[in-house]
């Protein structure tokens, strides 16, 4: 049984998250229902498997998934087939490509990478409404980067992770933690891209959203040290909303998606 792995790209905002439920639209559910009209393993029930279940309104330009099909395709017409049967829902399969049998999406997996997009302006946005985070005033850029020193490497993360986490453990360890200032029209974007093995549910979101508090001025940057060790979630600052996060990327000790002879190499110019 051939196993396939897919880089997925998705706007989260029209699902319930990426794991599939029987009564709401997910990520998870539009790409199985795409691989059931074309492998009847997936007809009969079949599952995937990903990197990271995002929640609802979270979105992905790097989401990682794995699926075992009975029939064997080549990678590329994999892709343009579920991205063809994918329509209109905004989850497109960005590559697939064929992997061994002990890959696994989740488990293989060495980091994960998120983006999250932040913007200050008065105007209400248009174009990028539902894709990012807006405050209305200019935050401090240095502040927020000397806040984030706190966070990096091994910690006990109770503060920054959600009550219901399913974690068996608080204690992890961020890789890195940067944050970008990008001029925009009438404002400006503040991107922060995180890096870890893995992250506690609500882990990135609670980050952001307090490091925002510093930005603003409302919190002195060795303010997050303290809200970290006290491994209390009440110390944490406000969670920000989801719509500006992005599953960005996934690690693994082999790209699967870098040999073209496992993606397959589609059509070519001459």
């Amino acid at each position: 049984m051939p196993r396939f792995a897919l880089k997925i790209e998705y706007d989260g905002a029209p699902f319930a998250g990426w794991q599939a439920q029987a009564d709401q639209p997910t990520v998870q559910g539009a790409i199985e229902s795409a691989l059931a009209k074309l492998d009847p393993g997936f007809a009969a029930g079949a599952r995937i498997a990903a990197a990271g279940r995002t929640d609802a309104g979270v979105h992905a330009t790097g989401q990682v998934a794995h699926a075992d099909l009975l029939r064997d395709w080549d990678p590329f017409r994999l892709s343009e087939a579920l991205n063809w049967h994918l329509k209109p829902a905004p989850v497109v399969v960005l590559a697939a490509a064929r992997v061994d049998d002990d890959f696994h999406a989740r488990f293989s997996a060495r980091e994960r990478r998120y983006t999250f997009r932040l913007i200050s302006r008065r105007a209400p946005m248009t174009h990028e409404l539902g894709n990012v985070w807006q405050v209305l005033s200019p935050l401090d850029l240095g502040a927020m980067q000397q806040g984030a020193q706190h966070l990096i490497g091994l910690h006990d993360f109770t503060t920054f992770r959600s009550s219901i986490c399913q974690a068996k453990s608080p204690v992890k360890s961020i890789d890195q933690i940067t944050i970008q200032e990008i001029p925009v029209p009438h404002g400006t974007e503040y991107r922060f891209h995180l890096r870890a093995r893995s992250f506690l549910h609500n882990q990135v979101r609670s980050i952001v959203g307090t490091l925002e508090r510093v930005g603003a001025g409302s919190w002195h940057p060795d303010r997050v040290a303290e809200a970290l060790a006290a491994c209390n979630r009440a110390a944490c600052g406000p969670v920000c909303p989801p719509q500006g996060l992005y599953l960005s990327g996934v690690g693994y000790p082999r790209d699967p998606f870098e040999d073209p002879a496992a993606r397959g190499d589609g059509p070519t110019g001459g």
